[in-house]
């Protein structure tokens, strides 16, 4: 068995790679830090294969399907991914493209063109990483909220086409609330005790994928999260989310 796991030099990603290497897959690591790439090759116990790409560009994300199309992907992992905060206009136009960039089109691609193999072999799996960003509007975020929730949707949607073809297929999208991660720590943002950590969310993630489970929130308060946003008003949601950011950042 061959994942291939994006954004894989730290957290969530990192997490996840060490785990799916404990079970017996090997793996194909991408992201722009060689060094980390490293390190996680010498932590895993079966064949590692790196590949250091800025993802954010277009044609690195073909080039990455080119070097890997012919290796049997039996699992993809969309992790690669980035955050901003602050208020709209406030914001850097190259940085909101830079992750609407890397957050959507890298993550649309890499999924239309293995879910394309896969199909064909009627097996794999896809896990996309979203967030619980992806189910409501964020303000102070809301590049990132809006392009988790494109994540969301996308597999949403991939998945019940997959169900009404009856594919042996699995597309699954994780949406992981607060995660101590180096993610936090580029933000400036710090959640306290409400993170969970990357090695429970990044297991978690791959035992519920490979159950089949199409939409997949570790932890219990961030599945009553996900029930609020289910019943509460998107203004009252707005209004909290407001409220937590500042919080976080103890600044307007």
């Amino acid at each position: 068995m061959k994942a291939l796991v994006t954004g894989a030099s730290s957290g969530i990603g990192y997490n996840i790679a060490r785990y799916l290497s404990d079970i017996g897959y090997e793996l194909i690591v991408v992201a722009r830090r060689k060094d980390c790439l490293e390190n996680l090759k010498r932590e895993c116990s079966t064949k590692v294969e790196i590949i250091v790409l800025d993802l954010s560009i277009e044609d690195n994300v073909y080039k990455l399907y080119s070097l890997v199309k012919n290796k049997k992907i039996d699992m993809l992992v969309n992790n690669a991914g980035v955050g901003s905060f602050g208020k709209f206009d406030c914001t850097s136009i190259s940085s909101d493209i830079f992750m609407i960039n890397l957050n959507i089109t890298t993550l649309h691609i890499l999924t239309k063109l293995f879910l394309k193999d896969m199909k064909k072999r009627n097996s794999g799996y896809i896990l996309n990483v979203g967030s619980l960003a992806g189910f409501c509007p964020g303000p102070l975020m809301s590049t990132y909220y809006a392009t988790k929730s494109y994540v969301v949707r996308l597999t949403q949607a991939i998945s019940y086409e997959l169900k009404k073809e009856k594919s042996k297929v699995v597309i699954s999208v994780l949406c992981p609330g607060p995660v101590n991660t180096h993610f936090n720590d580029t933000l400036g943002i710090s959640f306290g005790k409400f993170t969970l950590s990357s090695n429970y969310v990044a297991k978690y993630a791959i035992m519920k994928c490979l159950k089949g489970r199409v939409v997949i929130v570790p932890g219990i308060i961030n599945k009553i999260v996900r029930l609020c946003n289910k019943i509460i008003p998107d203004i009252i949601i707005m209004k909290i989310n407001y409220i937590i950011q500042l919080s976080k950042r103890g600044n307007g």
